[in-house]
């Protein structure tokens, strides 16, 4: 128990101040994160770069795997990108191997306390995410002291010393390796007390090296398990992840381990943390160099492994994926491409509204019943989501984004909504052979055109974030509104000359209330990306 305690507790706080210090630089990189992974190409050794920038970021190979199988799942990244990402992810979850190697255990409460020191006195965003890394390394550092003093009492244990040697048996390393990371769930933790125990003299390189290969196997597993329900693309991309891992495995423990063993023994002699480090980093860099080129043959496998085509379905948000919440930054992103959608389906319905109620023309009539049922599945979809990046360590901008998507899609439901009613006139119109003056005809076509424009403005806004468009839809509203009194004025009077039915007058009336609800909405919209937060009620 004596042992068990000090190890576990240190392990957690290991794995705490990993995962603080890797939110600190999320939020500190912000939307460089998201930009970085949209410059995306098919050129695979930009998506090794990417993979690798990532990684350093987010401080674990597993939630970068696990997103890129998101982005893949979503259909935004082709298996070709994916492969290079992945590789790349392996290059970057080296770095916390070799911040661990420097002895500045010492220095760690330092750390935490100026940390501490910079997170109660400002509410500057920028030094408060500063803060973080710093208060996450000095934890990182706390939690390995902690477990290497717990560690320390083992040395005297005769039983542990005879464990330790079956791990001379490289077989039994890897296996050991697997299971640990594997039960850990992060190959940077495996790693972490490997140097714990190489710290207190436990385990030399020749034991620790096929170790290191089994932890980045048991790495794997956390994509593997994630891909479960994804799309079978996904699912290949997490079995590449795997292939990748367990090809290098076995070329390194049948070719390259002693050659790699005797070069970190040359550079870092006498010092087995920082052996460790390097091996790993050789490791994963020499991996990387000898599949780049035979990557291709990578996604050959795994699409032979998982065969089969996956069927469409439309009836689903397209962008959002649970695996990549993890880096808000990036999510958010998704979340404005599945608003944009919803813009461009509403818009869509709008003009088919027009064409149904002036022209009579009901062909596209079900689609936009089918389209409004479609938006607000959509709508509850990606509130859901939005709840759930909430919950994550979120910067201020960012909750504010979240609040200003939570409203836009509430009023792009809304236009919906009202486009619906529209259809549902048409309807009773053409059953009741119903039909507009021909000035009336020409008032609801100006005021259709004016509330198309204002909308497609509006989402065309929001995309590009332009205030100058906004404005403009501010302007259109005005005219909008200027439109609707006139048309009434002009409708009452007509009715007072016995000039129109009453019967069709009404649906008129409620035309006009929907259109004018529309440009209403999409002034709303306009508002939140002009920081003005005009919520209509």
């Amino acid at each position: 128990m004596n042992i068990a305690i000090p190890v576990f507790g240190g392990l957690g706080l290991f794995l705490y101040g990993m995962n603080m210090m890797g939110d600190g630089l999320q939020k500190a990189a912000g939307d460089k994160l998201r930009r970085l992974i949209e410059v995306l190409t098919n050129n695979r050794l930009m998506g090794v770069l990417v993979g690798t920038l990532v990684t350093m970021v987010i401080q674990s190979s597993s939630a970068t795997t696990v997103m890129v199988i998101g982005f893949v799942n979503a259909g935004l990244m082709s298996l070709s990108q994916a492969v290079g990402v992945i590789m790349g992810a392996n290059i970057g979850t080296t770095i916390t191997a070799q911040l661990i190697a420097f002895d500045v255990t010492e220095y760690a409460p330092i750390a935490v306390a100026i940390g501490v020191a910079i997170w109660i006195n400002t509410s500057k965003k920028k030094y408060r995410d500063t803060s973080e890394i710093l208060i996450g390394v000095g934890i990182l550092f706390i939690g390995m002291d902690m477990m290497s003093s717990g560690l320390k009492p083992l040395t005297e244990v005769q039983a542990f010393s005879n464990i330790m040697v079956n791990l001379n048996n490289p077989i039994i390393g890897v296996v050991v390796g697997l299971l640990l990371t594997t039960i850990v769930q992060s190959s940077s933790a495996s790693i972490g007390l490997l140097q714990a125990l190489a710290g207190e003299g436990l385990l030399n390189i020749n034991m620790a090296f096929p170790i290191l290969f089994g932890d980045n196997i048991g790495t794997t597993t956390t994509a593997l398990i994630s891909s479960v329900g994804a799309n079978k693309t996904a699912k290949r991309a997490a079995v590449i992840h795997f292939l990748f891992n367990l090809i290098g495995t076995i070329i390194f423990m049948f070719v390259l381990r002693i050659p790699i063993q005797i070069l970190v023994e040359i550079i870092s002699p006498g010092d087995v943390k920082r052996q460790i480090a390097n091996a790993h980093t050789f490791f994963n860099i020499i991996n990387v160099l000898i599949q780049f080129p035979f990557a291709k043959y990578l996604v050959r496998a795994a699409e032979k492994l998982v065969p089969g085509k996956d069927k469409e379905d439309i009836d689903a948000t397209l962008y959002l994926d649970a695996r990549i919440i993890e880096t808000p930054g990036i999510a958010l992103g998704q979340v404005k491409k599945e608003i944009l959608r919803m813009g461009e389906l509403v818009s869509n319905s709008l003009k088919i509204s027009k064409d149904a109620l002036i022209y009579n023309d009901f062909d596209g009539i079900d689609k936009v019943l089918k389209t409004e049922e479609l938006i607000n599945k959509i709508e509850k979809e990606i509130t859901e989501y939005l709840v759930l990046v909430s919950s994550e360590s979120i910067s201020e901008k960012q909750r504010s984004t979240v609040s200003d998507f939570l409203y836009t899609i509430d009023d792009i439901e809304r236009v919906g909504d009202h486009i619906e009613n529209i259809v549902e006139l048409a309807q009773y119109k053409d059953q009741h052979n119903l039909s507009f003056s021909e000035v009336a005809t020409d008032g609801l076509n100006e005021m259709f055109e004016k509330c198309q424009e204002a909308f497609y403005k509006t989402i065309k806004a929001f995309e590009t974030g332009d205030k100058d468009i906004a404005n403009e839809v501010l302007v259109i509203e005005d005219e909008i509104d200027s439109i609707e009194r006139k048309s009434r004025a002009d409708h009452m009077d007509r009715l007072s000359k016995m000039e129109c039915l009453t019967e069709p007058g009404v649906l008129y009336l409620d035309t006009l209330t929907n259109l004018e609800r529309v440009s209403d909405h999409s002034v709303n919209i306009s508002m939140y990306v002009l920081d003005k937060y005009k919520v209509l009620k």
